[in-house]
């Protein structure tokens, strides 16, 4: 059956027609996200949602959404989706973090020219009949210091754009290394060094708690007198009252905003100062920007519900279409030997390393992990999936190591899940054979090959003549039937292991009897 695709804001028909001709079934409702109750209604036929700006996808809607997927954002913000609820959920979040990108930065160049020259407020003078030249007495940006907060790919191509403007870029970045600074011929400093020597701060940074209000009245005060700031990111990231007030004493020269507190603003502390430049948050609104969003958001939507390729999620590794079929087998196997030392874990978990060993090494080992983390805690936790379970983990305080090495012995690829608890550590291994069905190749160092199954029991018994045959006996009797049986030991005589998948169940009385063999030190039922 084909998936189905909700979109519920306004996107092109363009890019409607990218889901229509990938062969998905689609309904669109542009006006939709307005109307809580009956996109709720609707919600839990689809496996995708396609949105912009209105639709608010909250965690109560989540609910109601027992097939959703993916949702997919046209834009680059994400403040309308509740990001824990469908992490929880194991919804992918996607969104499109380059498809207005160059519009948001022309966006903000055109603001810092507005506000050097007082465009506006010529402008409303001029077509009032006014003609007030000495008034409006401008500066030039030849020369000046640009003080760029957030250099990534939008805070780049403004930095770009400055330099075409013969201004000098200054850029604070705690992620921007000092290769990628050269290579955009940017000086990366310290925020106390970037407000000390800008004459214009142009901010292009996400909002979260470090950011918020960054720049706030202690800030300003180790200003330049004159300084003049633009935002065009995002609301918050400026304390709006103390800036009025450094307006007002003449300390900031001006400042041009896009974004505010709260939004739509119809109201604002800076609004009404004859030095300040405001719009409506059109940072992303060009007829280009709002086209390239949707398509992408579009062609990204449908190439997961697909093909499984993940890119722009913002809480899960990104999976190109090239490495989905390739890591599908081996996110099974990951699972799966999670789900193993998971089944067997009973204390908890303090720390968790998987090893990658071969060409496994060489894939993206974060989806992999994600797969193993979940399959490990599903059998204490039930409700988790590989998209929330890297976050339960850390909530949980489960410190988790991922080891990659390029070698290995027997095999092509090796994945080794080793889990430590209060009382001990546990470790297991597999691989993917060519048929592509995951494997068990050792258990806490003994070797063996053994195929997964959905019942399987799970043994630990001393090495010794009879085992086999009581235990086949005791499940006989019992009128189970054997589909599989795989063991390895340390040495003759020694600590031995054995892996058997049965056909149904295993009652309790039974698993007992099983327990109750002379040889046997363990027994579990494991379901996979």
């Amino acid at each position: 059956m084909a998936p189905k695709v909700l979109i519920s804001d306004a996107l092109s028909d363009a890019a409607v027609q990218i889901f229509k001709d990938r062969g998905i079934d689609t309904v669109f409702q542009p006006k939709l996200g307005a109307d809580k109750e009956k996109l709720a209604a609707m919600i839990g036929d689809f496996d995708g949602l396609a949105i912009r700006s209105a639709t608010k996808v909250t965690a109560k809607l989540l609910e109601r959404a027992a097939k959703l997927k993916v949702i997919g954002r046209a834009g680059i913000g994400v403040d309308n989706v509740e990001i824990p609820a469908a992490t929880a959920k194991g919804v992918i979040v996607m969104n499109t973090p380059f498809g207005n990108s160059i519009t948001t930065a022309e966006h903000a160049i055109t603001m810092m020219l507005a506000l050097a020259r007082q465009i506006p407020q010529a402008d409303v003078s001029t077509q009032a009949g006014k003609w007030e030249k000495n008034r409006f007495m401008g500066v030039e940006i030849t020369n000046k210091t640009l003080g760029v907060i957030g250099c990534g790919n939008i805070g780049s191509i403004v930095a770009d754009r400055a330099h075409g403007l013969h201004m000098r870029v200054i850029a604070f970045d705690p992620f921007l290394s000092p290769e990628r600074a050269r290579d955009i011929g940017v000086e990366k400093v310290e925020l106390p060094e970037l407000f000390k020597r800008a004459d214009f701060i142009t901010l292009h940074t996400p909002l979260t708690d470090k950011t918020k209000n960054i720049i706030d009245a202690a800030s300003i005060a180790t200003m330049k007198k004159g300084v003049r700031i633009i935002n065009c990111a995002r609301g918050g990231l400026v304390d709006e009252t103390a800036l009025r007030k450094a307006l007002d004493s003449g300390h900031v020269a001006g400042a041009a905003f896009d974004v505010f507190v709260d939004e739509p603003a119809t109201e604002n502390p800076l609004f009404g100062h004859p030095n300040v430049v405001c719009t409506p948050h059109l940072g992303a609104s060009t007829s280009e920007a709002q086209e390239n969003v949707a398509l992408q958001v579009a062609a990204q939507m449908s190439d997961y519900l697909l093909n499984g390729a993940i890119s722009n999620a913002v809480n899960f590794p990104s999976i190109t279409a090239e490495e989905a079929p390739k890591l599908k087998p081996f996110v099974a196997l990951a699972e799966k030997l999670g789900s193993f030392a998971g089944q067997l874990t009973e204390t908890g978990i303090s720390k968790v390393q998987i090893a990658y060993e071969g060409h496994v090494a060489g894939m993206n080992t974060k989806a992999l992990t994600s797969a193993a983390i979940a399959g490990l805690l599903r059998p204490m936790l039930q409700d988790i999936n590989v998209v929330s379970a890297p976050v339960v983990a850390k909530e949980r305080g489960i410190v988790i190591e991922e080891v990659t090495r390029e070698a290995t012995g027997d095999y092509d690829s090796l994945i080794t899940v080793t889990v430590t608890t209060e009382r001990q550590s546990r470790h297991v291994s597999g691989t993917v054979f060519a048929d592509g069905r995951p494997r068990i190749v050792n258990i806490k160092g003994i070797r063996m090959d053994a195929e997964f199954g959905p019942s399987m029991v799970y043994i630990t018994n001393f090495d010794k003549p009879g085992f086999i045959g009581k235990f086949s006996s005791t499940m006989g009797d019992a009128g189970i039937n054997i589909a599989t049986f795989h063991v390895g030991r340390e040495a003759p005589g020694g600590n031995a292991v054995a892996l058997i998948e049965i056909d149904g169940d295993m009652p309790a009385d039974v698993l007992a009897k099983v327990r109750a063999l002379p040889q046997v030190q363990s027994a579990r039922v494991l379901r996979f």
